[in-house]
């Protein structure tokens, strides 16, 4: 068995949170991927780089904002994004960081704003594979009759989000 090369000039962490230990992965760009630990989609050691041991500027404040958000002393992100991803991809994730605190969207409301009404599977293809999770909000995508539908980080979290965030009750 052979092992992929690790990319140059990427680096990651973990990052324990109350909803689990995530982990965060960034280049010379910026922030390339959160993932939730043991989630779908969850990046191979090519994707990450190398362990990042001590300061990491893109690293760090990524930690501190996530932490900040998750504590509910933030409402958003200010950080430098680099993620992989197709054209139609970007557009979703672009859509998706739109979407504000507090409101849901469905995937068919994404693709008739992409102009591709559709595209709905589509759509969901690219919500979950949103390698930015929390930081571009796909936990703000339900089904279309407002049902909590599949995250790759788990309905759980999801949940736990949309309540953080109001756009739940209790």
């Amino acid at each position: 068995m052979t092992t992929a090369p690790l990319r140059p000039g990427r680096a990651h962490r973990l990052l324990e949170t109350r909803l689990g230990i995530y982990l965060l992965a960034a280049d010379a760009e910026g922030l390339v991927g959160i993932w939730r630990q043991d989630q779908k989609h969850f990046p191979g050691a090519d994707r990450l780089g190398g362990l990042a041991e001590g300061s990491h500027p893109v690293l760090d404040e990524a930690a501190s904002q996530l932490l900040a958000y998750l504590a509910g002393d933030r409402e958003d992100f200010t950080l430098p994004l680099a993620p992989a991803g197709t054209e139609f991809q970007r557009a979703v994730w672009d859509h998706l960081a739109s979407i504000p605190r507090g409101a849901t969207t469905t995937y068919g409301q994404i693709a008739r704003a992409l102009e591709r009404p559709r595209a709905a599977q589509a759509v969901g293809a690219a919500v979950g594979s949103n390698p930015l999770s929390i930081v571009v909000p796909c936990h703000r995508v339900v089904g279309s009759t407002g049902a909590l539908t599949g995250y790759a980080g788990g309905i759980e979290t999801k949940q736990a989000l949309l309540l953080l965030e109001g756009a739940l009750l209790a």
